[in-house]
């Protein structure tokens, strides 16, 4: 059943995204230093408030909310809009899930299983969006699963320089559980094995470990 965009995540509840605090922790403290130093010094002032927006900015970004993870065989990793979906020559449909700075940056396993390998690709960081990216920097995984073996990758976009891996290979997971960040958004994409009927369409919002990407 397809996600409603009514879904909304909050600060609230929420915690920080691992792999977040080189990042954030610099921006945090910047904006707390020009704060306290503000009442004494204009230069401080001026630094204060775009330091303290960034900050809050950051914190939005890197949030890692709690899910209620949804059933079904294939979910979401990501959070984002649906790109594409294409048929491949094996017989596969990927699905290619466009994420903006403004989407929670935390990918979760679209099924349970092991993961049988995580591997890092070097490359180029064009925007996610142009047909350039597959030869972006990206992390590719392969998980063994009720379906066989699931493959996913994580591709780095214009802003998104770096990709952190949660997991190493031989892990075994949930479907649902936390795996890896894309900072700054970027795209992830996600095969089904042949016969799998995908339920989502382009330009539908999805929401990771929510949004169900196979039909029964």
């Amino acid at each position: 059943m397809p996600h409603s965009s009514a879904h909304r995540d909050s600060l609230v509840g929420a915690r920080l995204a691992r792999g977040a605090s080189p990042w954030l922790l610099p921006t945090v403290a910047t904006a707390a230093v020009s704060l306290v130093r503000a009442r004494r010094s204009g230069a401080a002032r001026a630094v204060a408030v775009p330091a303290t927006a960034l900050a809050a900015g950051m914190l939005w970004f890197f949030r890692d909310p709690e899910r209620e993870i949804a059933e079904g065989r294939v979910i979401s990793p990501a959070d984002g809009v649906v790109q594409s979906i294409m048929p491949w020559k094996d017989g596969r449909t990927r699905v290619a899930i466009f994420m903006s700075p403004l989407n929670v940056h935390v990918n979760r396993a679209p099924l349970a299983g092991t993961v049988t390998s995580v591997e890092h690709i070097p490359g180029g960081f064009v925007p996610a969006f142009n047909k350039e990216s597959e030869n972006n920097e990206r992390v590719v995984w392969h998980f063994d699963t009720e379906l066989g073996d699931i493959e996913m990758i994580q591709i780095a976009g214009a802003v998104a320089r770096r990709i952190v891996p949660y997991i190493p290979e031989g892990t075994k997971i949930e479907q649902g559980d936390r795996i890896g960040l894309i900072r700054f958004g970027s795209r992830v994409d996600l095969y089904l094995p042949e016969g799998v009927e995908v339920a989502v369409e382009v330009g539908q919002k999805t929401v990771a470990g929510v949004t169900r990407i196979d039909r029964d």
